[in-house]
């Protein structure tokens, strides 16, 4: 069986699933069919919004499935009629058994957390509020339970200790190509020669931290219940998307959800504050210094204050 046998169908929704898609098209590998999120509309004029897998999709020319529910007969009597080999999951919802039991070969999922730490939707930007040093990704088998399936490849890449989540997120998102590809490679060699598939449970570990799908409530800083290190790791976690924010009153003016995406952690509020930003918190304060006001562009705290006056 060569790369061009193995028959593939791709499950993923946002940018972070083109990359692995892009590198399985343009290096040969067989992908028959994408299934993606169903077409929504936004903006303000709530035109329908293809997903970013769908564009990338339409673009090369490979068939789309869209399913409202996973589990309805005409999608599974569709995705059957593939025949695939194997199935690829990055960045999608949970699926029901009857998707991910039905290829020959399984499937298997390219999760951006170093397994078992952050199952679930978000586990870069908790990775990053929790203020870790590393991250990585990891490829796995699916099962019933989400995100612990027996593990295949992971690799590691640091965390700067300024480094926000949209850094993060494009780092992992590029290494994470290199995964899906080589796990391909892995599942295709032992198939050729007539072994299992090597892989590992997850390992048991006292304290998990979960990585939950963050809402816009979650966004929230409350400075006086963080440290300053903990409202510059919140900050980065969130940054730019989907943004921390926080109410500000400046002068006796209060300026209401204010996105902040940018700050410095000080272990104490300065003496001269003058054309800066200070909020104190539990501990420390911390210096604004990127944000955006309802309405108004991302802008440095200065052209900020600036415009005040």
């Amino acid at each position: 069986m060569t790369k061009k046998d193995l028959r593939i169908i791709y499950l993923g929704t946002p940018e972070f699933a083109v990359a692995s898609l892009r590198a399985l098209v343009e290096g040969g590998y067989n992908v028959v069919a994408v299934v993606t999120m169903p077409d929504k509309p936004a903006g303000r004029g709530h035109q329908m919004q293809f997903s970013d897998v769908k564009k990338y999709a339409l673009e090369v020319g490979l068939p789309v499935l869209q399913p409202e529910k996973l589990k309805d007969e005409a999608f599974i009597e569709k995705l059957r009629s593939y025949h695939a080999d194997l199935q690829i999951v990055v960045a999608f919802r949970m699926l029901p058994e009857v998707v991910w039991a039905m290829p020959r070969l399984g499937t298997f999922n390219l999760h951006a957390s170093l397994l078992p730490q952050y199952r679930g939707a978000a586990p870069i930007n908790w990775a990053v509020i929790n203020g870790d040093t590393e991250t990585g990704a990891t490829t796995f088998m699916l099962k019933h339970e989400i995100d612990t399936g027996n593990m295949i490849l992971q690799e590691r890449i640091p965390i700067g200790e300024d480094e926000n989540v949209g850094s993060v997120h494009d780092r992992l998102m590029e290494m994470g190509t290199g995964l899906v590809t080589r796990t391909v490679d892995l599942i295709i060699d032992c198939e050729n020669k007539g072994k299992p598939l090597p892989t590992t449970p997850q390992p048991e570990i006292a304290e998990l931290r979960p990585a939950p799908k963050i809402f816009k409530e979650d966004c929230e800083i409350k400075f006086s219940e963080k440290t300053a290190a903990e409202v510059h790791n919140f900050v980065r976690g969130l940054s730019p998307y989907p943004a921390a924010w926080a109410n500000i009153t400046i002068n006796g003016q209060t300026f209401e959800n204010v996105k902040i995406f940018a700050v410095e952690a000080l272990p104490s509020l300065p003496g001269k504050t003058e054309g800066r930003l200070f909020i104190p918190c539990r501990e420390g304060a911390v210096r604004i210094l990127e944000l955006q006001i309802p309405g108004k562009k991302r802008m440095d705290t200065r052209s900020f204050l600036n415009g005040l006056h």
